[in-house]
């Protein structure tokens, strides 16, 4: 059944218990409110006329003869006036009602008004039959007044129904006595005139019967369209109002850390360049020193405890209007104006690095640092700063643990240095203006030649010769890792296919693979997969690797296996100066352990260096591993290794790094022997 059908059959709603649709509810006790407070407004406009219109009919009955009468009719229709007044004005509950009460509020707030109108509609019979006493003034409708009385009569029962288009009920209640009491009069009196007036009078009761009806159907039909349409703007406000609080989120999240915060990389930019209109500031470049080590050691929920309260204390050290951000991992940023603030760039950052070191809850003291680098002088862009102060960074962390660079002269020109690598690396690898060089490694007869180790030389037409470590690291930073780590593999794999033409397949080839290609670089793939192509044998070539590589050994693991499953060798360089430990040799498959030239250096002079020698050389018989001695670079350092059973032996006294050009036309014809 619909609101309207149940409204219109009286229905009632049952206890709150009950089982009811909720938005049926809630429409029906939404009408039932506007009924009873429009109901009441007209109730108290009409009143007053009401009594007016008793006035004048006592004051008739007065003239006529019947003043007792009227002033006691006056009197009780005052009453009832005064009740229905009181009721109107009386506090009710359910006129507080909202669309978004709940189910158990609405149903009770409906019956609170169910009872009201009910009260109402009594008190409405009440007057109507003060009004239908009326015939006592006047003789039954038979004395000379009966025109006056008839025309109050239909004059007030009009104006009930005309003020009461709320609520049908009670204007009928109102109207209903008096004009089945002047029917019974007439038809009583007698007559064809008074008859054909008595079925007037009942076809007039019709008639406001069925105006009540309709216009309460209007009114419940224009309560319910305003009260969807209000409920409709208000959930509209709410929509736009959630709409926007979301956006405001989402605008939040876009320019800020979820987890400190700050603001991210590119709220931070956003902010920056806006400050970099307004005049000059200085950029600060914090990286955390150790907190690698406490995300592997302690977990990552501690890891983001320490990120936290570092951007507290960042917070806390920032001067006014100052910016600061989380700009990724453990990396964070500061900008401001030292001028404005009065704090020099070299003070805040010593202050920042002395409240990063103060100690952690939960963590030894020192274990956390911090450094800075820092860029002051006036840029293009926010771009070149960043730039510039990550390069101060870089020196600062290349400095030890709880350091501060600023931006100089020195550095710049690194800076530019770096650029000019990195702008033409990808043009050098395309017209092969890189060489592969090859340093040969012999057995402990220092004749023997048993091995070759690729190494990368790249003559700059500006720069001159770049260091192997710049070379890889400008690779990185270029996004040329996999390109270059390609070129060196066909010019090793070239090697080896010339090594077998002349009769040398035993001999193997070395090229080295850094930590960062090993971890962001599909080293396995790439190289099995080019061995196949090249019907190349997987054990003549040897990966060499460095102790760094153990640092993040869960990376490198799967990759290192293939390589190992495939029949390619691993060697470990550098060894004795890095991180290796004894579990991590196997972990990373190291077949070769080549002593750090460090250790080799020196060798006759220091005691140390030969316990440290013989130490490493009988883990590798004991672990059966391959052992290299690398910078052999006297003759007193070669005898010395023979003398301690050295297998293998490298370094520039018994052959330098050489072209492939220079290889086969001075080494292979003089010293090659069958290995």
């Amino acid at each position: 059944m619909s609101v309207r059908e149940q409204e219109a059959s009286g229905w009632r709603l049952p206890d709150p218990d009950a089982t009811v649709d909720p938005e049926e509810s809630r429409a029906y006790a939404l009408v039932r409110r506007d009924q009873l407070e429009a109901m009441r407004g007209s109730t108290l406009a009409a009143i007053p006329v009401n009594m007016l219109l008793g006035l004048a009919s006592t004051v008739v009955a007065c003239r006529s003869g019947h003043g007792e009468a009227g002033a006691v009719w006056f009197a009780v229709s005052t009453g009832a006036n005064l009740l229905r007044i009181c009721l109107c004005r009386m506090p009710c509950f359910g006129l507080t009602l909202t669309a978004d009460a709940s189910p158990e509020l609405t149903a009770r707030t409906a019956q609170s008004i169910d009872r009201h109108l009910r009260v109402c509609i009594a008190a409405a019979c009440l007057s109507g039959l003060v009004w239908a006493c009326q015939p006592l003034l006047c003789d039954g409708y038979t004395s000379a007044q009966t025109l006056f009385y008839l025309a109050i009569t239909c004059g007030i029962t009009a104006g009930a129904v005309t003020h009461g288009t709320a609520y049908a009920r009670i204007p009928l209640g109102f109207i209903l006595p008096p004009l089945l009491a002047v029917t019974f009069c007439l038809v009583a009196a007698g007559g064809f005139d008074r008859n054909c007036l008595a079925a007037c009078v009942l076809l007039y009761l019709l008639a406001l019967m069925n105006t009540a009806f309709r216009s309460e159907a209007t009114f419940r039909e224009v309560s319910r369209i305003k009260n969807e349409a209000t409920a409709l703007a208000r959930s509209r406000a709410e929509a736009h109002a959630s709409a926007s609080a979301l956006a405001d989120e989402m605008r939040w999240r876009a320019t800020h850390d979820d987890l400190t915060g700050l603001l991210n990389r590119a709220g931070f930019i956003q902010q920056a360049e806006m400050r970099l209109r307004s005049g000059p500031v200085s950029l600060l470049l914090l990286d955390l020193d150790g907190f690698k080590v406490i995300n592997d050691v302690y977990g990552h929920k501690a890891g983001d405890r320490v990120l936290v309260e570092v951007a507290r204390r960042i917070g806390a050290a920032l001067p006014a209007n100052g910016l600061a951000a989380r700009l990724g991992g453990d990396e964070f940023a500061v900008l401001y104006d030292p001028a404005a603030s009065g704090v020099p760039c070299e003070a805040m950052a010593a202050h920042l690095v002395a409240a990063v070191a103060q100690p952690f809850d939960g963590f030894d003291a020192g274990r956390l640092g911090v450094s800075i680098g820092i860029h002051a002088d006036p840029e293009p862009s926010l771009t070149e700063m960043l730039s510039c102060a990550d390069v101060a960074l870089y020196a600062a962390k290349a400095a030890g643990r709880n350091h501060y660079r600023m931006f100089d002269a020195g550095l710049r020109e690194r800076l530019e240095t770096r650029r000019d690598l990195e702008r033409d690396l990808s043009t050098a690898l395309a017209e092969a203006a890189l060489e592969v060089w090859f340093q040969p490694i012999y057995a402990m007869d220092a004749e023997t030649l048993v091995g070759l180790e690729a190494l990368v030389r790249w003559q700059h037409p500006r720069l001159g010769w770049i260091a192997p470590p710049d070379l890889i690291a400008t690779a990185a930073t270029a996004g040329l890792t996999e390109s270059l780590l390609r070129y060196i593999l066909e010019q090793v794999c070239a090697m080896m296919q010339i090594l077998r033409s002349r009769g040398l397949g035993t001999v193997r080839v070395a090229m080295n693979v850094s930590p960062r290609e090993m971890a962001q670089v599909p080293v396995d793939e790439i190289v099995i997969e080019r061995l196949q192509a090249l019907d190349l044998p997987p054990a003549l070539l040897e990966i060499e690797i460095t102790e760094e590589t153990a640092l993040d050994i869960g990376a490198v693991q799967g990759k290192l296996q293939a390589l190992s499953r495939a029949g390619i060798r691993v060697a470990l360089d550098d060894f004795g100066i890095g991180y290796s430990s004894l579990s991590s040799l196997r972990q990373l498959r190291a077949d070769r352990i080549k002593i750090d030239r460090s250790f080799v250096t020196g060798l006759g002079t220091c005691d140390d260096k030969r316990g440290l020698v013989l130490a490493v050389l009988g883990l590798g018989r004991l672990l059966g591993l391959e052992v290299v001695a690398e910078g052999v670079e006297s003759d007193e350092e070669l005898r010395i290794l023979q003398t301690m059973g050295c297998p293998f032996l490298q370094g520039y006294h018994l052959g330098r790094p050489m072209p492939e050009s220079v290889l086969e036309a001075t080494l292979f014809p003089a010293r090659i022997a069958a290995a």
